[in-house]
């Protein structure tokens, strides 16, 4: 087509222009058909290569055809390298062919595309930075967690020397962000202490409290999954107050902070993300420390929270939100009695892992879901199947806490169920992967209770009494209200079993009072049935009746709330394992054998 120069350049503006019109009024096709006549006038190699970085772009976002989307990627990529200074659309190139790459599970392609981009792009802060947290990202999701935080540590390098306090921060906050999930607990205070200097440098008020939540939210985080619930209630508080200042009206809108300058425009998370995440940990906290309706009022006000940012923008994190909110609640109704409700919060959850088309949401949550399940199975005395779903929580994750927690209950089904073989393995097993290395109070109290059950269920009372003082000892250390009632309860149930009845009454009266505080059933049911034969033995017939009334009203709660339970549905769960069919499976084709102990996936 024979068109001088002027008719050129006004046919590119028109069809760029209403290229635009239609991708903003989202007729899709439209704008991809502008865009590719563009390529009828033989456009310069400028005008080319960003056509097929636009045509890429909208492929990859609003179609299905994402071999087309690359292949138009791919050319914008290599044209650009043809073009001296053409730095948006070569880097945008390599950023989005990239994401491309990782979607269609090529992620060696998408690293090497992304290194070869961060050599070219260190004289440009901004993309050098966006490439460096991209190929981080990538290297943390394939569990690569060192190469992670070596590309961090460049990019906070890089800040440095380009006088970039606010940039530097985040690149900090990352690396403890990585540090906390491979669970080097020793490392993070370091990591963190750097980002609270630095983030003290930043100027603009705003960008220093965005990176101060970020900063404190990870502090809590790391201070959670070491059980220390009551040390960071303080910390808690104070990361409560400043999001309650952010999310205000007063507080400037995240466009008008973020992206005043290159170094500056590098966004976590929104302000209503960061709200609802506070939330989410204000919910861990809560359920950790055994008060269970407040954990209840905050997963609910959160929930409300997500529909209404879910209705403006339906982002994956707020699924991610959902879901862990759900674990949550679910894990709190089965102590409270309510398993109804639970079943239907964790089918809930497993419907919204279900939904996202790349199934991420539900690798990495299959492992809790079961694990839940394993618990409703434990309360509702189906031991066979709440087995199976423990043991392939295990064999799902590669999380130590989630594991090691699994294993406990594991080894309270096999004591109940007389197992004894599977007993000793479990608790041998216990012993050698994970006692030397214990990081969690909550767990460490919740091994050394097992322990006393296990000693209590052989006669061992000297030794079970030994273990037991050393789990209620983990519990008020850290207000683990729930460890120390089960504590209580179970050594009063031994002080019993040795005709010690005023300590047994020592201990059984704070352990129901705490198990009302919380509350929890199951410790209120047991407690009860000792208080009952204890005011037998001193012949209070009245406290004795009393004490009968209590049991039977607590036993009954459970009994009507179990037939409701077999009835639905949801019930049908305890045969799920992780895909879109109920598959029923042989119980012994997944306990683990001593043998197999030996072969788990390894720890991260």
């Amino acid at each position: 087509m024979n068109v001088s120069g002027q008719s050129q350049d006004r046919a590119y503006v028109a069809l760029l222009g209403l290229a635009e019109h239609f991708r903003t009024t989202k007729n899709i096709k439209k704008a991809i058909q502008c865009l590719e006549a563009l390529f009828a006038f033989n456009p310069p190699k400028k005008v080319e290569s960003r056509t097929h970085l636009q045509l890429g772009q909208l492929l990859f976002t609003y179609t299905t055809n994402q071999d087309l989307a690359k292949t138009h990627i791919e050319q914008a990529w290599t044209l650009s390298q043809q073009i001296q200074g053409f730095d948006d659309i070569r880097f945008d190139a390599a950023h989005t062919l990239s994401q491309l790459y990782q979607q269609q599970n090529q992620s060696h392609a998408a690293k090497t595309i992304l290194r070869k981009a961060i050599e070219n792009s260190q004289h440009n802060i901004f993309w050098h930075s966006k490439l460096l947290f991209q190929i981080a990202r990538i290297h943390a999701n394939d569990k690569e967690y060192s190469l992670a935080s070596e590309f961090l540590s460049i990019g906070a390098d890089c800040a440095e020397e380009n006088n970039a306090p606010y940039l530097k921060t985040q690149f900090l906050l990352n690396r403890a962000m990585i540090l906390i999930i491979e669970r080097k607990s020793s490392d993070v205070n370091g990591i963190l202490n750097q980002a609270a200097s630095c983030l003290e440098t930043i100027q603009n008020p705003h960008l220093k409290e965005y990176s101060r939540v970020f900063q404190l939210i990870l502090q809590v985080s790391n201070s959670l999954q070491l059980g220390h619930v009551k040390s960071v209630k303080e910390i808690l508080k104070q990361l409560q107050r400043i999001i309650q200042t952010i999310i205000n009206t007063n507080w400037p809108s995240d466009e008008q902070i973020f992206g005043q300058h290159p170094t500056e425009c590098f966004l976590w998370l929104t302000k209503e993300q960061l709200f609802v995440y506070v939330y989410v940990l204000t919910v861990s906290q809560s359920m950790i420390s055994g008060f269970l309706e407040k954990t209840q009022k905050y997963t609910e006000k959160a929930l409300t929270q997500i529909e209404k940012l879910k209705a403006q923008e339906n982002k994956p994190i707020l699924a991610m939100f959902q879901v862990t909110l759900l674990e949550h609640i679910a894990l709190c109704r089965l102590i409270m009695g309510n398993r109804t409700s639970a079943l239907k919060e964790i089918s809930s959850a497993k419907d919204i892992c279900l939904s996202l088309p790349d199934k991420s949401l539900l690798k990495s949550h299959s492992s809790q879901l079961h694990c839940l399940l394993g618990l409703y199975g434990m309360s509702v005395n189906c031991y066979d199947r709440a087995e199976i779903q423990l043991c392939t929580a295990i064999q799902e994750t590669n999380n130590r806490v989630l594991k090691l927690f699994s294993n406990l209950n594991l080894a309270i089904i096999f004591l109940r169920t007389g197992q004894e073989e599977k007993l000793r393995n479990v608790l041998n097993h216990i012993a050698s992967d994970y006692t030397q290395n214990f990081t969690n109070q909550a767990l460490l109290g919740s091994y050394y209770w097992v322990q006393g059950l296990n000693s209590y269920y052989k006669g061992s009372f000297h030794e079970a009494k030994r273990f037991l003082r050393e789990s209620l000892k983990m519990g008020n250390a850290e207000d683990l209200n729930r460890l120390t009632s089960c504590s209580l309860v179970l050594l009063s149930q031994v002080f019993l079993s040795i005709g010690n009845s005023k300590e047994a009454m020592n201990m059984v009266v704070p352990a129901l009072q705490l198990a009302s505080k919380i509350p929890d059933i199951n410790v209120q049911l047991w407690g009860s049935s000792i208080q009952r034969q204890l005011y037998k033995m001193l012949a209070d017939i009245n406290l004795e009746r009393e004490a009968y009334i209590q049991h039977q009203q607590y036993s009954q709660t459970l009994i009507n709330d179990q037939y409701e339970c077999v009835k639905m549905p949801e019930h049908n769960l305890m045969d799920w394992i992780s895909n879109d069919a109920l598959v029923p499976v042989n119980a012994d084709a997944l306990v683990p054998s001593t043998s197999a102990f030996n072969n788990y996936p390894a720890d991260n």
